[in-house]
């Protein structure tokens, strides 16, 4: 079957979590028209809302059986008497609470099923020895009421598979359903594309399979956009072996699905996917690799590349690199920054042209070491510029909290429009963060939109502790609700 190593162990797998961060990307999807084609509302009611995963805790004895929460958006914010805690004992979840399971350690949020309110699916690395599968795919269904356990179903898998793998999402055959791409089989060179529209038993409306691998290596992170203005999306995969980038891969969508016959990239250690000059192309923001060398992303100070779409695809006419030395860039570019660790998109001032959120969760502030931060990137008629950029911290006035050594704010980014004003907000994730005396618990802040891009003024936050749910080393906000990036080391 070309198998050509063994699945990955959920102890295994627990551990890279733990101390190497989430190996997966999936790329927020971007319409011709550059507006983001994913609106995450769970219950319908107009305003975005955010899964925040908390992979490490420990939940029924279990140590890394991790749980989410859903929060939800409203005029004032994420509305704070509404938040839920869904773990595998959760009435109606599949399965129970286990060791190293990593509940929701990546994410893909989209109307699956075509109901028209936002599904989420989960990622878990547990073990099913009665047909000896590795991982899951848990899909929990958007309601009127709010998300809970209620229906939620595992996709189906053949025996001996491994699932869940590089999950990303996308409409690849421009029908107006969205589909799921991810590692869902026994043989390692290839990776499924289940269509949408998928029924409430998990079923997709057709599966194709891609050949995904020619070498032996594996991919580290994906983007999904319409890159070459076609009006239906693409994919991208990218590639690392041992110590070093090994490239990417363009698979076009068609009418029929996923092109078998692949354009190549370079390589990626990060993404995110939006219009940014509002050309019609869908664009490519990525982290890159220092020297190629994917053991140097820790000391790296960090460099954002940005492919722009084209006819041809992504960089084939224009390509622009961005630092913390760039002009009107906040801050300097300096040894473990970690520049581009974790990238979004979204249109924080609302005038019509994608901003990008970059996470620099290993920025010093002041002599706090990894305390982390966020700069945001405008979009404009030229594409992303440092003028204009701003950068968010726990020491910037009107942030709750104060920036401490080993924070990593910014260790995972969304800007979603949770305020439903027009004006997309950010949520930043701190998995290091210590609530109290609670090591690596783990927050999550909202700074707001506005007219004039995001604003400390009136921001938030929330840690395990605010509501009751388990908190010691639980790494809430490691990924939300689809910021399944390369995510942070953290101790």
């Amino acid at each position: 079957m070309g198998i050509r190593r063994p699945a990955i162990s959920t102890a295994v797998a627990a551990a890279l979590i733990g101390s190497l961060g989430v190996p997966l990307l999936a790329g927020t999807a971007a319409a011709k028209d550059g507006a983001v084609t994913v609106r995450e509302d769970f219950d319908g009611d107009g305003y975005q809302d955010i899964a925040v995963a908390a992979p490490g805790a420990k939940v029924g004895g279990h140590v890394w059986a991790g749980y989410i929460t859903v929060r939800y958006g409203s005029a004032h914010g994420f509305d704070p008497a509404r938040t839920t805690i869904i773990n595998q004992d959760t009435p109606g979840v599949p399965g129970v609470p286990g060791d190293n399971h990593g509940f929701g350690y990546a994410m893909i949020a989209r109307d699956v099923d075509g109901d028209g309110l936002t599904d989420l699916g989960l990622v878990t690395r547990e073990y099913r020895p009665e047909n000896n599968v590795g991982g899951s795919v848990i899909l929990l269904w958007g309601r009127k009421a709010g998300i809970d356990g209620q229906g939620a179903v595992r996709l189906g898998a053949p025996a001996n598979a491994q699932v869940g793998d590089d999950i990303t999402a996308g409409d690849f055959d421009g029908d107006g359903h969205q589909g799921l791409f991810m590692r869902n089989g026994e043989d390692y060179d290839y990776h499924a594309v289940l269509y949408g529209p998928f029924d409430r038993t998990g079923a997709p409306a057709r599966e194709q399979q891609v050949k995904v691998y020619s070498t032996d290596n594996s991919i580290n992170s994906t983007a999904a956009g319409d890159f070459n203005g076609d009006g239906i999306e693409d994919l991208a995969t990218f590639y690392v072996y041992e110590n070093h980038a090994e490239g990417g891969k363009l698979w076009l969508g068609t009418k029929t699905g996923l092109s078998t016959a692949p354009r190549p990239l370079g390589s990626a250690s990060a993404s995110a996917v939006a219009d940014f000059d509002q050309d019609g192309y869908a664009d490519l923001a990525t982290r890159i690799f220092p020297n190629g060398d994917t053991e140097g992303t820790e000391e790296d100070p960090g460099t954002v590349k940005i492919h722009y779409g084209s006819p041809s695809g992504p960089g084939q006419t224009r390509t622009q690199s961005i630092t913390q030395n760039t002009a009107g860039v906040p801050g300097t570019s300096e040894k473990g920054d970690q520049f581009g660790g974790r990238l979004n998109t979204g249109d924080t001032n609302g005038d019509g042209y994608p901003d990008l959120a970059v996470g620099v969760p290993g920025e010093a502030i002041g002599s706090k070491a990894k305390a982390g931060a966020v700069v945001v990137l405008k979009g404009g008629r030229g594409g992303l510029t440092g003028t204009g950029a701003r950068a968010f911290h726990q020491d910037t006035a009107d942030v709750p909290g104060v920036a401490e050594p080993g924070d990593r704010f910014g260790g995972s980014v969304r800007l979603l429009d949770v305020t439903g004003d027009g004006t997309a907000d950010l949520t930043a994730g701190a998995p290091g963060e210590d609530p109290g005396a609670v090591v690596n618990g783990g927050a999550v802040w909202l700074l707001r939109g506005s007219a004039s891009g995001v604003t400390a003024s009136k921001s938030a936050a929330q840690n395990p502790t605010d509501i009751g749910a388990p908190a010691a080393k639980a790494l809430y906000g490691l990924n939300l609700s689809g910021d399944n990036g390369p995510g942070v080391v953290i101790p």
